[in-house]
């Protein structure tokens, strides 16, 4: 049996913050913003945190799958941005959506996280443990974000993006690739709570997203054409036979640069950032609903997803429509 994508939703907070409005706080402008990364606009809450939007998304996903909450088996919440270390965003969801057989647990690759959770899925479906799974990237990178700092503060967004995936004798995920290179994980970092008890007192750090931008983007360019090539190889499928490549939306410029290597126009490689800004482990599948809900994905198609992030992390997947 393969894991296959029968429903898709998601949800983005309704105020939306422009180039514009953020020059009003910060020493930035438009061109300087859309420029250099794409972005023009995102969306920022101002009442769901995570779990609500993951909620939202999922009842959405339930809908167009046309099945009910009762039968999901497990319920996966790809997120760096929990409203709680405990409970998980995965038993709110849970208790929120009334899919009370699932069994529920939050997983962590930051922007890959959507990658990791699907692969995670498509191997409990081939072990015969499960039939059907929720998988939800949700983030509310507000929070976290340092809005004094332009260098950051103008890339990120709030959004959930779920999907229904579930056992299936035709079609479904080909063939997965994920990885990680710790060993250049503080490129791209948002601490912790500080270690401070009775044995260690520890200066209090501000948990705020940190990024060197070169370095992701030197990572990215490098190892996500790597990924795609490789998990197609496996699937012995050629990439011209490939018709989108839904990648993370973390950068213009990276997708551009993704495309050139592979030697793919363009237009495979489908864009919302624009009006979203880096949502991380919530932009693929928020792009998905959105090709979906226009009915630009066709049962057949072959899809390639692909995701980077902090970690730092890497993933992709061939998938079937």
């Amino acid at each position: 049996m393969n894991a296959r994508i029968i429903g898709t939703g998601s949800c983005m907070p309704e105020h939306v913050v422009t180039n514009d409005d953020l020059a009003k706080i910060v020493d930035t402008n438009d061109e300087w913003i859309s420029s250099r990364t794409g972005i023009r606009k995102r969306c920022i809450t101002d009442k769901d945190n995570t779990a609500g939007l993951s909620a939202k998304a999922s009842k959405m996903a339930l809908e167009n799958a046309g099945i009910g909450a009762e039968e999901i088996d497990l319920i996966i919440v790809a997120t760096l941005s929990p409203d709680y270390y405990v409970p998980s965003v995965s038993c709110m969801v849970q208790s929120e959506i009334g899919a009370v057989n699932a069994f529920c647990f939050d997983l962590n690759a930051a922007c890959s996280g959507f990658l990791f959770a699907l692969n995670t899925v498509n191997a409990y479906i081939k072990a015969g443990m499960i039939k059907n799974a929720l998988i939800v990237g949700a983030e509310v990178l507000s929070k976290l974000v340092d809005w004094t700092d332009r260098g950051t503060c103008v890339l990120f967004g709030d959004g959930a993006g779920a999907a229904v995936v579930s056992a299936s004798e035709e079609g479904g995920v080909c063939q997965t690739i994920v990885g990680a290179e710790g060993a250049k994980g503080m490129v791209l970092t948002c601490p912790g709570r500080s270690l401070d008890n009775m044995c260690a007192k520890e200066e209090r750090q501000k948990g705020y997203i940190s990024m060197d931008g070169q370095e992701v983007f030197k990572f990215a360019v490098k190892r996500v054409p790597q990924c795609i090539c490789e998990v197609c190889e496996k699937a012995n499928t050629p990439l011209e036979d490939v018709k989108y490549f839904i990648l993370h939306q973390a950068n213009e410029r990276i997708l551009f640069s993704v495309a050139k290597h592979l030697k793919i126009d363009n237009q495979k490689f489908p864009m919302d950032l624009h009006n979203y800004g880096n949502t991380s482990a919530a932009s693929i599948p928020i792009l998905l609903d959105e090709m979906n809900q226009k009915g630009e994905l066709c049962r057949g198609d072959k899809i390639v997803l692909a995701g980077f992030g902090g970690g730092l992390t890497w993933g992709s997947a061939l998938l079937e429509w």
